[in-house]
């Protein structure tokens, strides 16, 4: 759709790449000219922390927040008991109460470096829908709000539809999921006057399902905008790793890593990259993207530095800069480079080369580290093993060791 918005949030959103879909642009961008819009985005506690997929979500926050508005980050204590069955295959797995108190806890760390928190007109706020989830009488809440839902509307929508027709089971708590969300949308523009609720295009039918709960239980007009969801250019889900998820915590996935991930970026993604994840005008961002060659290694090392650098702060890129200099050119091994530590108890009957490889988060299992050891993947200070019985003791570990998947992957081993 070709549509020129007044509106700085909606003139990022549209210049950057941000969006997918939008329920009434023209009016939503009158809302922002008219004053401070507060917006929302739902993370449910499933993990200790987010990964890069989540990320583009919360930049969205970010910008609505330098564009005027007002991020409201809401945590799916209760949602989370239900669990999103959109485009999945199976059920998530059930947590108990002190799990997900326990995840939102560590998903909380995430937002803190990219939006600003406080008592301000626009100013983030984070809540939790357990507050009004976790005490709702079922039978009222089926004779006021279940009425206006349509079992043969919520089934034709794509994320359960596919799951149907794949003949794939879909539990009646599951399919709660999309009430619960869409009652978070009523309840956040009754609490807080929330009038747009934002998130990646697999939670569209979701947010149609709130707006129009919305419009129909108080009549309050509000807004619904989708991001793309992104794939790498090689058709990678984003937010993976060859060694896993790509946390944002940084005591789950270093630095170092996280600054790695960045520079190993597909040449064809660095420039939309760039419009993503970091602040970079536009215009530098295609330049960048544009260059030819080794020259846009460069591009991808602006890249590593602008997402780290909002994450983990500068010193943390430019130590991840320094110490992928020492490893790549020099062939040395650098001071924030991951580290896995072994006691002397592992090492008392030798510590095989294949669990090393996946205490170290370079292989996602043994049999893959088998493999990477076996085709020639793998080095050990900076030598080429292929030998997967090798085994190492209390000596071999007097210094720490470096080990090395593919070109460029590593890790120290020491002993604790």
């Amino acid at each position: 759709m070709t549509y020129h918005p007044k509106s700085d949030f909606l003139r990022v959103m549209f210049e950057r790449g941000f969006v997918a879909d939008c329920i009434d642009y023209q009016a939503l961008d009158e809302a922002f000219k008219a004053g401070v819009v507060p917006g929302y985005i739902g993370f449910d506690a499933t993990a200790k922390s987010l990964h890069v997929g989540s990320l583009i979500q919360i930049m969205m926050l970010r910008w609505l927040q330098k564009c005027g508005g007002k991020p409201i980050v809401l945590m799916g204590g209760g949602t989370t008991k239900v669990g999103d069955p959109s485009f999945r295959a199976d059920e998530r797995p059930l947590l108990t109460n002190a799990q997900i108190d326990d995840n939102i806890a560590g998903i909380k760390r995430a937002f803190s470096p990219y939006v600003t928190f406080g008592t301000g007109p626009t100013d983030a706020v984070m809540v939790n829908n357990a507050e009004w989830l976790d005490d709702l009488n079922y039978l009222e809440f089926l004779r006021v709000i279940g009425r206006h839902f349509s079992v043969n509307r919520m089934l034709s929508f794509e994320s359960v539809k596919s799951r149907l027709d794949r003949e794939q089971s879909l539990s009646f708590l599951e399919f709660n999921y999309m009430i619960l969300q869409a009652y978070d949308f009523l309840e956040l523009n009754r609490r807080y006057g929330c009038l747009l609720q934002m998130g990646g295009s697999d939670q569209w039918g979701n947010i149609v399902n709130g707006v129009d709960l919305t419009r129909r239980v108080i009549d309050h007009e509000v807004f619904g905008l989708t991001s793309p969801l992104l794939t790498t250019s090689d058709g990678k889900k984003m937010g993976k790793s060859q060694s896993g998820a790509v946390w944002l915590n940084g005591d789950m996935f270093s630095p170092y890593e996280f600054w790695q991930f960045w520079r190993n970026t597909t040449d064809a993604d660095v420039g939309r990259f760039l419009k993503l994840y970091t602040e970079l005008p536009v215009d530098e961002c295609n330049r960048l993207g544009a260059l030819q060659g080794s020259e846009i290694n460069g591009a991808k090392i602006v890249l590593a530095n602008a997402v780290t650098t909002l994450l983990h702060g500068a010193e943390a890129a430019v130590a991840a800069e320094a110490t992928a200099r020492e490893v790549f050119e020099r062939g040395g091994v650098g001071d924030d480079l991951p580290t896995v530590t072994v006691s002397s108890a592992d090492l008392a009957e030798g510590l095989g080369i294949v669990q090393l490889f996946v205490k170290a988060g370079l292989a996602p299992s043994g049999k893959e580290a088998k493999r990477l050891i076996s085709e020639g993947g793998a080095k050990v200070n900076d030598e080429t093993v292929t030998d997967t019985g090798l085994r190492y003791g209390a000596d071999d570990l007097a210094q720490p060791i470096k080990l090395t998947a593919g070109k460029k992957r590593h890790a120290l081993v020491v002993l604790g």
